[in-house]
Order: C-alpha cells, then structure tokens, then sequence
C-alpha cells in the first residue's frame, strides 16, 4: 500500500462520517449527495492505486 492510496482511502472514509454527520443534522440533500460522490470517488481511487491489482 503506497501512502497516497492510504490518504485517499482516509480522506474517503472522513467523508463518509461526515455525510453520517449530516444525515443526523438534516442539512440539505443536495450538499449530502455532493459529499456522497467526493467520499465515493476518495474510495474509488485509494482502491484502485492498491499494488494488489497489478
């Protein structure tokens, strides 16, 4: 695991508590959906830089 894909797979996973966060706040959908693809793509592209796949 390099250490880029881990900050992105961290940085993914604060997102994800922060959308959590929200939810329970009630704010706006449009700013959770917003979150919602950030945390996604953070998570996509920490698994996707892994050295498993090669």
């Amino acid at each position: 695991m390099t250490g880029l894909s881990a900050i992105l797979i961290v940085v993914g996973l604060f997102l994800v508590g922060g959308i959590y966060s929200f939810v329970q706040q009630e704010m706006p959908k449009s700013l959770i959906v917003l979150l919602s693809i950030a945390a996604a793509m953070c998570l996509v592209a920490g698994v996707v830089r892994l050295e498993v796949w090669n």
